[in-house]
């Protein structure tokens, strides 16, 4: 045992000597500052609650001052008074993923409303707002508040509209159902993507001047599923089922990879000056697609409509499409239209009476369609019309044309069958212009 006694003394002042080389042990000059975060440090934002954001008559809470705030939980409407009021420009108001619910016959007041004349940089995010008497939300101010951002909100059972907003806003990642006006109504110059609305007495989604929708969904609304102002886009949306029509636009718009399907009106209508494409309309109560002076209609599909697969007007172009088994007409144009590269399948469908293509003025180029399987491949109301390069067969009447139009038909069946590597004969003119009836 005496020998074990100086080994554990060794260790110990080893162990010593390593602690005593850890560091130093003189404590830094001037005063020990605490490391601790204050309250203000770990939540910067303020809670929306009677102390912080206190109501008044017509609010149960109100905002005032800028700054970012926030929902600590559920809020129930009281009859009489905005849920949360908005008198100050830059505010954020995370509802933190809570509630707020409207109580019957409270009047028409809001969910969330800005209330003071062109308020700017407010936004809403991420929470639900429903059954208020007046708006979900509303950013439209008594005159425009510009700059708003509504984020990741549910809008639901309002009896206006469920998202409102002024000019040069932006609603993204919201759904809006069961409003008595439309589900989003936006302002002049905003962006509306990858919101849903649905089931609403009004428009799915409507829209000012200047705008963007895309990624969107509109279904089952009374009114359209999507109505815009002048200038807008619209971009790979979906409309179906809506009471009038799936997309209505005004004019000098752009409507691409978008899908309007069984609804009640038109499928895709459009203003002048437009451009429709990749798109596709089916089995709409009215025309498929439907557009006025100076349009472009390319790459699309119609089919199943009640009315015409894609009806026009002046000065408008229908390229590279295929409409088939619409009740009238495949492709029906006015005046100075080109019709070019379509294929027109079994138009006419049904109980319906239709043509492939059908020109019921003048001054038109139809070239290079492929017409079969309607009442009428081709039909020309009036002279003055240039026709080439296209293909009728299997109609009822392959060709119904005028007098006084610029066509030359050529019959094209062989008189022979083709086996091998020759047979048949020639088609009946080398002229690069003629049609052909097989």
């Amino acid at each position: 045992m005496s020998r074990m006694k100086p080994a554990t003394v060794f260790v110990g002042l080893a162990l010593s000597s390593a602690f005593a080389f850890g560091g130093p042990l003189t404590p830094p000059v001037g005063p020990v500052a605490p490391t601790h975060k204050t309250l203000t440090e770990v939540e910067p934002r303020t809670p929306i609650n009677a102390t912080n954001t206190p109501g008044d008559a017509d609010s149960l809470f109100k905002i005032t001052l800028p700054g970012s705030y926030y929902l600590t939980g559920n809020i129930t409407g009281v009859v009489g008074r905005h849920g949360i009021e908005i008198t100050a420009h830059s505010v954020t108001l995370d509802l933190n993923g809570f509630d707020l619910a409207g109580v019957p016959a409270m009047g028409a007041f809001d969910g969330v409303s800005a209330t003071v004349n062109n308020l700017s940089n407010i936004a809403v995010v991420n929470g639900s707002v429903r059954n208020w008497g007046g708006e979900g939300v509303d950013l439209g101010g008594i005159l425009p508040a510009i700059n708003c951002r509504v984020e990741g909100v549910l809008a639901r059972n309002n009896a206006g509209h469920g998202i409102s907003t002024s000019s040069y806003c932006t609603v993204s990642n919201c759904s809006a159902d069961g409003n008595t006006g439309n589900g989003i109504d936006v302002g002049l110059g905003c962006t509306v993507s990858n919101c849903s609305a649905f089931s609403n007495t009004g428009d799915g989604i409507g829209t000012s001047h200047s705008c963007t929708v895309s990624n969107c969904s509109a279904t089952f609304n009374s009114g359209n599923g999507f109505n815009t102002g002048n200038g807008c886009t619209v971009s790979n949306c979906s409309a179906y089922q809506n009471t009038s029509n799936g997309i209505l636009t005004s004019h000098g718009c752009t409507v691409s990879n978008c899908s309007a399907y069984n609804n009640t009106g038109n499928g895709i209508s459009t203003g002048s000056g437009c451009t429709v494409s990749n798109c596709s309309a089916t089995n709409n109560s009215g025309t498929g697609i439907n557009t006025v002076f100076g349009c472009t209609v390319s790459n699309c599909s119609a089919q199943f409509n009640t009315g015409h697969g894609i009806n026009t007007s002046t000065g408008c172009t229908v390229a590279d499409c295929t409409v088939r088994s619409n009740t009238l007409d495949g492709i029906r144009c006015t005046n100075a239209c080109v019709i070019r590269g379509n294929t027109c399948v079994t138009n006419g469908n049904g109980a319906g009476d239709g043509a492939g293509i059908h020109a019921t003025s003048v001054d038109n180029r139809i070239e290079g369609n492929n017409c079969t399987g309607a009442d009428r491949g081709i039909d020309v109301d009036f002279a003055g019309n240039f026709i080439t390069r296209n293909i009728c067969s299997g109609n009822t009447n392959n060709w119904d044309v005028v007098a006084g139009n610029v066509i030359l038909v050529v019959n094209a069946t062989t008189a022979a069958a083709v086996t091998g590597n020759a047979g048949g004969v020639a088609p009946g003119s080398t002229d690069p212009n003629a049609n052909f009836t097989y």
